[in-house]
């Protein structure tokens, strides 16, 4: 049985892992699940016993790139110390040199950043990036707040504003680097970055 779970679990693998390269290279509006079934090397059936449809292999790409990501933000809420902007500001480091060091997650991100257009049946995909988007944003208010309760942040900024602006610094980063990776490394880059953004604001 605890084969069978985990031979189940390397195709469901196998099938999202191809899907990345179907959706970058075809399009997700013109890939087939026929093209993914075989860059997988398994059956349409296999396809269809781990998912509906196309548009839910692209929900779980959805999901496996950004749940971890929240849970994540929640933990480190949950066990930061007594300067939660360093805590955060630690986060964000490890978070952007993953990018790096994990080429899966690369491809994934830039099929979500570059290579995606949200129309027809991914309209209800994009519902649920706003919603995790949400999630994150609430995440990352959390830790502004707890630095203005602790004395670390000023009073007199706005976490929400605080958690927008390092989201598009965030963003900003991902992009420029998924654009041309060999331009610069994170693993170097992303400490001088941060330590720019979350120089004292108390």
């Amino acid at each position: 049985m605890r084969r069978t779970k985990e031979e189940a679990e390397q195709t469901r693998n196998a099938i999202l892992e191809a899907a990345v390269d179907v959706f970058t290279e075809k399009g997700v509006a013109r890939a087939t699940l026929e093209q993914i079934a075989k860059a997988a090397n398994v059956t349409r059936g296999a396809v269809y016993w781990h998912f509906k449809n196309k548009t839910d292999i692209f929900m779980a790409l959805h999901d496996e790139l950004h749940r971890p990501f929240i849970q994540d933000l929640v933990d480190g809420l949950e066990n930061t110390d007594d300067d939660p902007l360093q805590s955060l500001k630690s986060f964000c480091i490890e978070l952007v040199t993953r990018l790096e060091d994990d080429l899966y997650l690369r491809r994934v991100l830039s099929l979500f950043l570059l290579k995606c257009d949200y129309t027809g049946n991914l309209q209800v995909c994009q519902e649920r990036t706003f919603d995790a988007r949400q999630e994150k944003s609430e995440a990352l208010s959390k830790f502004f707040e707890k630095a203005q309760s602790k004395g670390t942040l000023s009073a007199d900024l706005d976490p929400e504003t605080m958690t927008l602006a390092l989201s598009c610094f965030i963003r900003g980063i991902a992009m420029e680097y998924l654009e041309n990776p060999d331009s610069f490394s994170l693993r170097e880059e992303a400490p001088k970055l941060f330590s720019i953004f979350f120089r004292k604001w108390n």
